[in-house]
């Protein structure tokens, strides 16, 4: 090790105390008690505590509406998990390509596996039924899918329905 080294080694372990030092320093003054503070800081650090107190109720306000939502979501998923579930219990299955063999309503866009199941329950099986809804129909099958409303007509189920019975059996409904 050359002189030059140990000097430069000798400069850091002192400036590496000097920063250690006036941190330590900067410290004690920021924890200083505020009765010790000069008279005309108090307002400022009074305002300052009834900024964060404030503050801190908004995010606990925040918090207790966003567990209540939360808590509301979590029982609206157990009531369509239950929904599902007693579906699937009450369901016939469908059979594939038997005589009297229900349609496979999930070709109509709109109609998923749930869905399917609730129509099947309500004894609608073939696209011939759906083609051939009046309006009453609509709004009676629309009133029995509470968990999907409006689904009928916004993706136009007889329309679909037609087309399909027309495309599996080659005449119109």
């Amino acid at each position: 090790m050359n002189g030059l080294t140990l000097v430069a080694l000798i400069v850091l372990a002192i400036g590496i105390g000097v920063a250690w030092r006036a941190g330590a320093m900067h410290a004690l003054r920021s924890a200083r008690a505020p009765e010790a503070m000069p008279a005309r800081d108090l307002p400022s650090l009074q305002h300052a505590a009834s900024a964060e107190r404030a503050q801190l109720l908004a995010f606990a306000e925040d918090r207790r509406r966003l567990y209540g939502e939360l808590a509301d979501a979590r029982s609206e998923t157990a009531r369509y998990r239950q929904i599902v579930v007693d579906i699937e219990r009450n369901a016939p299955p469908p059979l594939l390509d038997a005589p009297g063999t229900p349609d496979d309503l999930k070709l109509i866009v709109g109609v998923g596996p749930v869905i399917e199941r609730m129509l099947y329950q309500m004894g609608i099986a073939s696209y011939r039924q759906i083609a051939r809804w009046s309006e009453r129909d609509i709004d009676d099958v629309d009133a029995r899918l509470r968990e999907f409303p409006g689904r009928v007509r916004r993706d136009g189920w007889v329309t679909q329905a037609r087309a399909l019975h027309i495309g599996k059996y080659g005449t119109a409904p």
